[in-house]
């Protein structure tokens, strides 16, 4: 069974780029611009891994978080965080307690990095 990842980022050039990785990987890809967009494509579709940029505007990543984890469907979809904020391994660790959250990778990503991450997850 193919896998399935959402791609959630303001950044198009971003977005494109994790995209053809990932579908020349194999992966079957749907993307969304911000986290309104995100919630909503979920009605459709269960991705088996999220890749989430941190800070987009719209609303707060927090809520959408909390949204994903009240809803029972949507409960065991996988998170990563993309993120261009260096952060500590303090706040990392902090981040990786929330429920779904189980990775971070840093933009501008490394290709190989990318990949390597997500095949670990999925």
């Amino acid at each position: 069974m193919v896998k399935q990842i959402m791609i959630v980022d303001d950044e198009p050039d971003i977005v494109e780029s994790a995209k053809v990785i990932l579908e020349r990987e194999g992966y079957r890809t749907i993307s969304a611009i911000n986290a309104d967009e995100c919630l909503e494509k979920l009605k459709k579709v269960i991705p088996d891994l999220i890749l989430l940029d941190i800070m987009m505007p719209g609303m707060a990543v927090k809520e959408m978080l909390k949204r994903i984890r009240e809803n029972k469907k949507w409960r065991n979809i996988k998170i990563i965080y993309l993120t261009v904020v260096r952060m500590s391994e303090a706040e990392r660790a902090d981040l990786l307690k929330e429920a779904n959250i189980v990775d971070f990778i840093e933009k501008p990503f490394d290709i190989t990095d990318l990949v390597r991450r997500v095949k670990k997850v999925i």
